[in-house]
């Protein structure tokens, strides 16, 4: 990170809380994936001799030992009075039978507790299956939401006044955001990185943990909400619109520079800026995104799949498929068909 990267946040402004709870059973990644992409967008402001913008902390009721689903133990704190001001939380994810519960003592204290806490919070979120805890603690009622896809059907149906997405990675109501499953909070926390420091910070924590700063799909590996949410204002966000409705036909570079208004060189150059594709590249997602939905459908066939996603040809579709998903197109078909 270079000094100019933190240039959305003003110079010598106080470390940003992230307050992690976690309770018996919650799944590892859920706690650890957020708060390393914290701590690496410390480590980045470290190497730019520039202060750590992140002050993390992990909380449990009771505090002490808290042992994960997968049987590795954190230490935590005690949950600290209510005083988030200012502060993130974020709630870690477990199977839902494990999840801080109304009917038991011990689950009313944790779920009065992050009402309270979540209430007082600058910004309040959830990885994977944490959902259930904002929705039990009456923080989610009338907003958008979204949890595992496993878990989507019994969060609708435990909480009807939620409105649960089916596949988007994370979604943002108003200060409140729930991430999908598991590897989806560090999704949500680079996201948080961006909106705090800038998209150069963001996209340097990325690079140093070897992520997609924003994710090429959903939880079924493309969703079309996320690719029209993902692009940053400006040219990569007219270019896609303008390619969507024209994936099936022949487009070169030329096409596209036109529809932007650019030179062929600009464009290159902006959408480099903005998102780190290409123009070549930004329409093979945008293609692969199209063929990924048209073989959800009942009854779709791939050669049929492989024309009105604009790739042509069946071999070709496969070489795509396999190359970016590692999957025939008949393989994902089957699992998500």
């Amino acid at each position: 990170m270079n000094r100019s990267a933190s240039s959305t946040r003003p110079h010598g402004a106080a470390a940003i809380d992230i307050c992690i709870l976690v309770f018996p059973g919650f799944l590892l990644l859920d706690a650890t994936g957020p708060a390393q992409v914290f701590s690496s967008a410390n480590d980045e402001a470290r190497d730019a001799g520039l202060a750590p913008p992140y002050r993390m902390r992990l909380v449990a009721a009771g505090g002490g030992v808290v042992a994960s689903s997968s049987g590795i133990s954190l230490l935590a704190e005690a949950l600290p009075p209510i005083g988030l001001e200012g502060a993130t939380l974020i709630v870690s994810g477990g199977r839902v039978d494990d999840l801080p519960s109304a009917a038991e003592a011990a689950g009313r204290a944790a779920l009065d507790w992050v009402a309270q806490a979540g209430a007082a919070a600058g910004r309040c979120w959830s990885v994977c299956t944490g959902s259930f805890v904002l929705a039990r603690a009456g923080l989610l009622a009338g907003r958008r939401a979204v949890t595992h896809w496993a878990d989507v059907d019994a969060l609708r149906a435990e909480q009807p006044a939620l409105h649960v997405l089916d596949d988007a990675l994370h979604v943002r109501d108003g200060k409140f955001r729930t991430s999908a499953g598991i590897s989806a909070g560090m999704d949500l926390a680079l996201s948080l990185v961006e909106e705090d420091l800038g998209r150069e910070a963001a996209l340097a924590v990325a690079k140093r943990m070897v992520l997609f700063l924003k994710r090429p799909g959903g939880q079924r590996q493309f969703s079309s909400e996320l690719l029209a949410q993902s692009p940053a204002p400006g040219v990569s966000a007219r270019l896609t619109a303008w390619l969507r409705p024209r994936l099936a036909r022949q487009i070169d570079i030329g096409q596209m520079a036109s529809a932007c208004a650019l030179s062929e060189r600009s464009l290159y150059r902006k959408l480099g800026a903005e998102v780190g594709l290409t123009p070549a590249q930004l329409l093979a997602r945008l293609r692969l995104e199209r063929a990924c939905l048209l073989l959800e459908q009942p009854g779709a066939l791939v050669k049929q799949v492989a024309r009105q996603s604009g790739h042509g040809s069946e071999y070709n579709l496969r070489r795509a498929f396999v190359a970016q998903l590692g999957v025939l197109p008949s393989e994902y078909q089957s699992r998500f068909g």
